[in-house]
């Protein structure tokens, strides 16, 4: 018997009916060892020992490593399937410490996409663990561990904010700046004037053939009357362009696009993607529905290309076959696997619909279009520009026509330009009109960042990678760091002052540059390029000296008066923070400890279906962290994370819960 060992339970029916009865597939349900918070400063990282890792199991995974240990103790030979990246090739090495393998009785194997032939060809074409990724995840880990722990400790205890990192900070920066540049900006007024016909309008562009600026409404009026009603065409001129395809998705560009298009955050869009890139099952099969999702490579197998390029051919004809395009992108790009694709080109979205959700069927459609549009040919467009003439002014209009669709024939839908058709017009024509019009407008400063702009910028920045971008958005959330009004990151007061005290500190790490330039030193130690040991000590030693400083020398917040005396003393009462949250007390502690009761409010959220005698409730952790109960505890001991909708999982009978507008099983993998 071969044991396999994969991350996630759902890809273990799939991958068991593939390999057959002579394979036992199980899973680790994602990592099992994580840095301990012991030693220094709860590190779990002994910086004088070359910064030598203390590892642990995971809470409530002892159980998964002895099962996995047993198993591994029966097997002829170990698979280890982890996901084709950096964190996956952590997790196999995890695994082969963790449960005791050694180089003779284990394999690693890769796999982009969970299809029969893919899972077979890695069996055939095992590997051993890389070590360099390893080491480059391992960097990583410590320097987030390190860097996290200490500025999130230390936002704590000098100011509102409750947690700092390597990339969520500089995130942060980014829309604080932004803020700050839209507050500062001045706008200034101008004004245009339009010609409106009865099939299109014109809008004035020149005088004398000199570009026209029209600052105020009195240059505006003094224009309107030197104009008739009669406007010569002295220009036509069309030219045929090429509208250049699309790329295959990567996943900043998958999630830009699912926000735009469908509205869904980072996380949803992600969260779908690995159900498709999982499993589903279709009819009388179970199979991965498209490639691995977590990739910032454009790269095509030559196989679909193959078979796409044929597939355009036979359902689109010859003169839609394309080629493959090369991104210009290179720099921080780990190209270990594809861009993300469908599985087969010949699996369309109309003929999986039934067995997808509606949300599936979205993030199917536009993964399998896009793939397939960018493997067609370009578009071409007929853009015509018109000017008129009226007293040495000059009108312009533009008009754009397909000539031929290309690629837009399969993605017009996911794209937001369309046609301007103009009448047919020569030059020496003459129109009349009875309505020219001027407006008033102001400049408007640069945007707020939305999940997707923001996400694009991080990725042109090279701060982040595929695996961070939907975990930023969601920490820089629920920190409270940001509103989001209108689909925009608005910046809070916790999130401007946690950014100032960052500036004002750690300004030279804290900052774009620096991070852009450790994700180029992690991608080296991947490739061997440099040393692990050296690029932490670097960092600790420039980083840890800043952070003394910054404890020393940080002015800390002062509390906020509640505008109460202390009953005891007389003196003011005082919101502080502690362990567990805010609380209200004297602000003569030490001499007075006065701390004011708050009587608890119960937040009731729906009947207990389990008992149906209680009520479950909003409860919170001794760290205060919110979970959902039943009030009849201990004789009822339903409880979850997430919010409770009232109703059981119709297959194992738990709670199901609402999770980011998604209902689904508290326990099982159950979707309603």
């Amino acid at each position: 018997m071969n044991l396999v060992i994969v991350e996630s339970p759902s890809k273990t029916k799939a991958i068991g009916k593939y390999l057959g009865s002579n394979y036992k597939v199980v899973s680790s349900k994602g990592h099992i060892r994580d840095l301990a918070t012991s030693g220094k400063f709860g590190l779990g990282v002994d910086i004088e020992k070359d910064f030598e890792p203390n590892y642990i199991p995971i809470t409530g995974k002892k159980k998964i490593i002895n099962e996995l240990k047993r198993d591994a103790k029966e097997a002829d030979m170990v698979y280890l399937a982890t996901d084709p990246d950096r964190e996956g090739e952590a997790i196999s090495w995890h695994l082969y410490d963790a449960i005791g393998l050694n180089d003779d009785n284990y394999k690693r194997i890769l796999f982009n996409e969970i299809t029969e032939g893919a899972v077979k060809d890695a069996i055939k074409n095992p590997k051993m663990i890389d070590y360099n990724l390893v080491k480059s995840q391992e960097t990583r880990r410590i320097l987030d561990r390190i860097i996290g722990f200490r500025l999130s400790k230390l936002m704590q205890s000098k100011t509102g904010g409750k947690s700092a990192g390597r990339v969520q900070s500089v995130a942060l920066k980014l829309i604080v700046d932004r803020e700050r540049e839209i507050e500062a900006f001045i706008p200034e007024e101008y004004w245009t004037i339009e010609a409106d016909f009865d099939l299109f309008k014109s809008e004035l562009e020149k005088y004398n053939n000199k570009k026209l600026e029209i600052k105020s409404e009195e240059e505006a009026n003094k224009i309107l009357i030197e104009l008739s009603d009669t406007f010569k065409v002295i220009s036509v001129e069309s030219k045929e362009k090429n509208k250049k395809g699309v790329m295959p998705f990567i996943t900043s560009t998958l999630q830009q696009a699912c926000s735009t298009k469908f509205n869904f955050g980072s996380s949803k869009t992600m969260s779908i993607a690995q159900k498709l890139y999982e499993g589903k099952d279709i009819g009388s099969e179970t199979v991965g529905l498209i490639s691995y999702m977590r990739t910032d490579s454009t790269r095509l197998s030559n196989v679909f290309v193959s078979d796409a390029l044929s597939y355009i051919e036979s359902e689109f004809g010859k003169e839609y076959v394309g080629n493959v395009k090369i991104s210009k992108k290179t720099d921080n790009v780990q190209d270990a696997h594809e861009a993300i694709r469908p599985t087969s080109i010949k699996r369309t979205p109309e003929s999986v619909k039934k067995y997808l959700t509606s949300d599936e069927f979205k993030v199917y459609s536009i993964i399998y279009y896009r793939a397939l549009a960018s493997l067609m040919k370009d578009a071409k467009v007929i853009q015509t520009s018109i000017v008129m003439d009226n007293n040495n002014y000059h009108f312009k209009t533009t008009g754009q026509v397909t000539s031929f669709d290309g690629f837009m024939k399969v993605y017009k839908d996911y794209m937001n330009s369309e046609d301007v058709t103009l009448p047919i017009i020569k030059e020496g024509d003459i129109f009349n009109t009875d309505k020219i019009s001027s407006e008033q407008h102001f400049t408007k400063p640069a945007s707020r960042y939305t999940e997707a702009s923001l996400i694009k910028e991080m990725e042109s920045l090279g701060i982040g990678r595929p695996s961070t971008y939907a975990k930023t958005m969601e920490t820089l959330k629920e920190r409270a760091y940001v509103n989001i009004i209108d689909k925009k990151f608005h910046p809070t007061e916790v999130g401007i002052e946690t950014t100032d005290k960052l500036q004002e500190f750690f300004s030279n790490i804290i900052n774009v540059e620096y991070t852009r330039d450790m994700e180029t030193d992690l991608d080296e130690i991947a490739l061997e390029k440099q040393d692990n040991i050296k690029v932490l000590r670097d960092f600790y030693d420039k980083f840890e000296p800043l952070v003394e400083n910054a404890f020393s020398n940080m002015e800390k917040k002062a509390p906020v008066s509640t505008g109460e005396v202390c009953p005891n003393c007389g003196n003011e009462l005082v919101i502080r923070k502690g362990r567990y949250g805010e609380f209200t007390a004297c602000s003569n502690y030490p001499e007075c400890k006065y701390i004011k009761q708050v009587e608890k409010e119960i937040k009731e959220i729906c009947d207990c279906p389990v008992c149906n005698n209680g009520k479950i409730i909003e409860k919170k952790t001794k760290k205060n962290k919110i979970f959902y109960g039943c009030n009849n505890y201990p004789k009822c001991k339903t409880a979850a994370w997430d919010i409770p909708t009232g109703e059981l999982c119709p297959e194992c009978k738990n709670l199901l819960i609402n999770k980011n507008n998604i209902i689904k099983c508290s326990n099982c993998e159950y979707e309603k």
